[in-house]
């Protein structure tokens, strides 16, 4: 079963990939797997039919990797989709069909998917959290005075650990994280003017996450964000409604999943948030 408080993935023990560990933010092999026995999804005291109910069949031989996101204009979910798009062909490849659902309306829907090129019949929108609240994901830290209270603590680390020190790793740079700017890439993040890519090269040198790059990428997201905000985020009433991570085979077997449990923490390793995918992606 899964941890709600670390997020703590679960695996078929039969086909068991890395355990997360959560409180680490890195994957690590480990003697220990957490114990399934073989059965459906469905007979997990029914924790996922809610979303078994929302997706189509699956493909015979194919897995389906369900992303249930928060706001569309949240931090995560511009980064989850991000991070997705460039690995479409291997997920085709890979026989795993996407899906993603998300807090937002049709005009969101646009705005995202034309912006991160994230594929719009992959994504299914709904304006109140009723997925996520059955699925007993995270809402986020509830205070007085409405949504933003709880938001904006959450964004000091106040009922979201790990948010800090993802927020200082976009700053000082990762070298277990792959580089993001291409030299040749003209970069524009508002309020920044535009400049070549090929700062961070001369800053910090190439092939990992140079200082400030993640930042400015960050940046950049919140710029287009802030400037279509009531597109993105029709209602402030779930800014603060995290999302989870499901990985389930054709027979409807659990063979991965994470809960969010702070803001910027979408994946057990945001270094390298696809990692989970590579016991089932072939590797070239």
């Amino acid at each position: 079963m899964t941890d709600q408080t670390t997020g703590q993935s679960t695996v078929r023990p039969e086909t068991a990939a890395p355990t997360v560990l959560a409180d680490t933010g890195h994957l690590a092999t480990t003697a220990h797997f957490t114990s399934m026995t073989r059965h459906s999804t469905q007979a997990q005291d029914g924790a996922l039919q809610p979303l078994l109910e929302r997706l189509p069949p699956a493909r015979s031989g194919w897995r389906q990797l369900v992303i249930v996101m928060g706001q569309l204009g949240d931090f995560d979910s511009m980064e989850y989709a991000q991070a997705l798009v460039p690995r479409l062909a291997e997920l085709e490849a890979a026989r795993i069909d996407l899906r993603a659902f998300a807090i937002g309306d049709q005009g969101s829907a646009e705005r995202f998917c034309g912006f991160t090129g994230f594929p719009q019949q992959c994504l299914e929108v709904d304006p109140h959290p009723g997925l996520h609240k059955d699925l007993g994901l995270y809402p986020g830290l509830k205070a007085p005075g409405g949504p933003w209270p709880g938001f904006l603590l959450m964004c000091a680390g106040i009922g979201s650990p790990g948010t800090l020190q993802e927020v200082l790793r976009g700053y000082t740079g990762d070298r277990s994280a792959p580089q993001i700017f291409a030299d040749d890439e003209e970069v524009k993040a508002w309020p920044l003017p535009a400049f070549s890519a090929a700062m961070f090269a001369r800053a910090g040198g190439r092939g990992f996450q140079r200082p400030f790059e993640l930042a400015t990428k960050r940046l950049r997201n919140m710029g287009e964000v802030l400037g279509h905000w009531r597109t993105y985020v029709p209602t402030d009433d779930h800014i603060s409604q995290r999302g989870g991570t499901f990985l389930i085979d054709e027979d409807g077997f659990l063979l991965y999943e994470w809960r969010d449990t702070h803001l910027l923490g979408f994946a057990a390793d945001m270094a390298m948030p696809l990692a989970f995918l590579d016991p089932y992606v072939p590797q070239h």
